[in-house]
Parts: C-alpha cells; structure tokens; sequence
C-alpha cells in the first residue's frame, strides 16, 4: 500500500486524480467517512478541498501528532499547498513535493519560515528517532533564538542528559525497559537482557534504546552492561515514569513512589505502546520490551 493518499470532492476530481499519479498516491473520492477509513492507513494526506473541510473531517480522528498522518491542504484551483496537520512530520515535505508539480506550497512552522531547522526535520532528514518527545517544543523555541547545538557524540558513549534536550539516535525500533536491584553485577545484568530479547524474538540490533529510572544513573553493573554492547541507555526522571500506566502491578510503587521500572520506562520512550513482552524477572534484573 502507498504511503500518500489524495482525497478530493467530486467536482475537483480530475485534477486531483492527476494530482495522485504525479505524486504515485492512491486517489479517494470525499465523503464523511472518508477520513475516518483511510486515516490509520496513510502517513500523508493531500486534501484538494476548502481547509475548513479538510479539519473538520479530520478532527473526531486526531489523537497523537507523533503518530497522526500529516494533512495538506490543496485549493481546489491547485495553486497552494498548506500543510494543516503535522507539518513537522511530513506535512511540509509533502507541500514541498506537491511545488514541483506548480503549486506553492504556503508552509508555516515558526523554524522553517525563518530558513532555520527542527528537530522534526533533522531526524527526518538524517532518518533519526526522537527518544523524548516532549522536548521538542521547548528545543524548537530555543532554536529560534538561536540557543541551541547540535551535538554528536561517537559511540561507544554513555549520555546523561535532563529532559530539555532532545535525544536523536540512529536505527531500531524497539525500546528495553531496564530495572535492578542495588549493586547488581554487569554479567547478570548482559544474561537478563540476551535472555529477555531471545524471549522476545529480537535482536540487538533492533533496540533503539535501553530506558531506566535517573535513581539508577550510579549504578555501575547497569551502565557497563550497556556499554558492552554498544547500547544508547535513556535515564528518566520520576515525572516522566509516573505519567506511565503499566499494565503489570509493581513493588515499586511502594518502595520508590513509582508506577515501576522497566515497563513504564520502555513505554515513556516507545513510538507505538505496542507490548511485545511485559515486565520479566531474570535473577535480580527486571526486563520489559515495548515496540
């Protein structure tokens, strides 16, 4: 199935339909349940149609801008492309491509109108994943006013980094959550993670990164473990764990105040929520894998 898909009310269809096979996207013709079929099903939509239209039709539908398609807009005279939804993920991409095709595209994310770069736009353009989400607001801001580096730090590494930086790291899609008793050694720490991704039925590396709690930042057995094996480890703090609804009921919420360890970690970090494999003891190791 295509990607990008081109809806279009009827007496524009023509030139919408021509539209989708320059751009080689499926075409749908507008209805009220149009949105609410293919809106799962598309990364990009390109809507030819008035843009009170296009987000009315969308809205009942939007739940997560990570995970939203993005929407642009195209007037019915195929002379502009506004991206309405999601322009930082995809959606100014998508106005741009329509641009080759003579119809301006009207883009108007703050960092972009001001010829600066996002954070959205350097993952996208270095096919990078964002850890901490949330902080790309804030990371954003200060790049508009010309606050913000970029750093590159060559592995094998171990970054400890607050919540207003935001954390970009390169292939796998899988997210380890990892919790431990004090003192734990790095060999029982390496057996519980090559067991819980054998049980997992995944490999090294497909992990995008090995998340815990920031109380475990000094905890030498953990961090050399994951320094072995060449793995990002994530430290979150107590605010980020306890925004985590678990599925799997925890003794940490008695003894640290939190909702757990591994499996809200993994979860605060992943991309989909989807559990492969939930909170696993090994020895004094506790492993969780979300997707």
């Amino acid at each position: 199935m295509k990607d990008t898909v081109v809806i279009s009310l009827n007496k524009f269809a023509p030139g919408a339909k021509e539209l989708a096979e320059k751009l080689n996207a499926d075409f749908e013709l507008y209805s009220k349940e149009t949105f609410g079929d293919i809106f799962s099903r598309y990364k990009r939509i390109a809507a030819v149609m008035s843009a009170g239209i296009a987000v009315r039709a969308a809205a009942p539908y939007l739940e997560d801008k990570w995970t939203d398609p993005s929407i642009v807009v195209v007037s019915p005279d195929l002379r502009y492309a506004i991206p309405v939804i999601g322009g930082h993920h995809g959606g100014n991409e998508l106005a741009r491509e329509l641009g080759k095709f003579g119809i301006h595209p009207v883009i108007t994310t703050a960092t972009e109108t001001r010829g600066l770069p996002s954070v959205e736009g350097i993952a996208e353009e270095r096919g990078l994943e964002i850890i901490n989400k949330d902080s790309t607001r804030a990371v954003n801001s200060s790049i508009l006013d010309g606050e913000t580096t970029i750093q590159i730090i060559d592995p094998p590494a171990i970054a400890i980094v607050p919540p207003g930086v935001s954390v970009l790291l390169e292939n796998g899609e899988y997210i380890v959550g990892v919790g431990c008793r004090k003192g734990i050694s790095k060999e029982e720490v390496l057996g519980a993670i090559n067991s819980a991704l054998s049980d997992a039925g995944i490999g090294r590396n497909e992990v995008l990164a090995y998340a815990t709690t920031c109380l475990k930042k000094n905890e030498r057995g953990l961090i050399d473990a994951i320094g072995e094996i060449n793995g990002n480890l994530i430290f979150l703090d107590d605010e980020t764990l306890k925004e985590q609804n678990p599925e799997s009921p925890s003794r940490a919420q008695d003894k640290l105040g939190l909702p757990g360890v591994a499996e809200p970690a993994a979860l605060a970090l992943s991309k989909r929520k989807e559990i492969i494999m939930n909170k696993r003891k090994y020895g004094g190791v506790t492993v969780a894998v979300i997707r």
